[in-house]
């Protein structure tokens, strides 16, 4: 099967992910069959599904980024925080969604990273920024409506 004809797949930034987001992901693919890969630069473990794996990559500043950069395509869908990831991905034409729920896009990925890197800026030149809010209830929702929405798109392009 080649690229161009492959199902869509989520690709997941597993470094950093919540795990009540890596669950969700899990049903997903156990009900939908959608192929799920987690990538981290350690070993993580995965539930023994038929549609989930774990891939482990070199240690190494931005390592699984690349490795996730590397693979995903247009239609895929990877799960990130991270917005360069994001932005190298969507250049590929795939998705990126935040685990908190917010889709990156072509319309809004610059506005993201000129934000992220102000802010890189400003804690760089000691100002405390502070950090994200706490992950609750709002966040998995947020997350799950996202994801919900792009399984019923990529099932009805099948």
């Amino acid at each position: 099967m080649s690229e161009s004809t492959a199902a869509p797949r989520i690709w997941v930034d597993g470094d950093a992910c919540p795990n009540p987001v890596k669950d969700m992901l899990f049903r997903a693919a156990e009900r939908t069959g959608v192929c799920v890969t987690l990538v981290a630069n350690r070993p993580i473990r995965v539930p023994a599904l038929k549609h989930v794996t774990a891939m482990q990559v070199a240690s190494g500043f931005d390592a699984a980024d690349d490795a996730i950069a590397e693979r995903a395509v247009a239609g895929d869908l990877v799960i990130t925080a991270d917005i360069p990831l994001a932005a190298k991905v969507i250049e590929n034409g795939a998705q990126a969604l935040n685990p908190r729920g917010q889709l990156y896009d072509a319309g809004n990925i610059a506005a993201h990273l000129s934000m992220r890197n102000f802010m890189d800026e400003l804690r760089g030149s000691g100002v405390d920024t502070g950090g994200p809010s706490s992950f609750g209830p709002r966040e998995r929702q947020a997350f799950g409506a996202q994801l919900d929405r792009w399984l019923r798109s990529t099932q009805s392009q099948a």
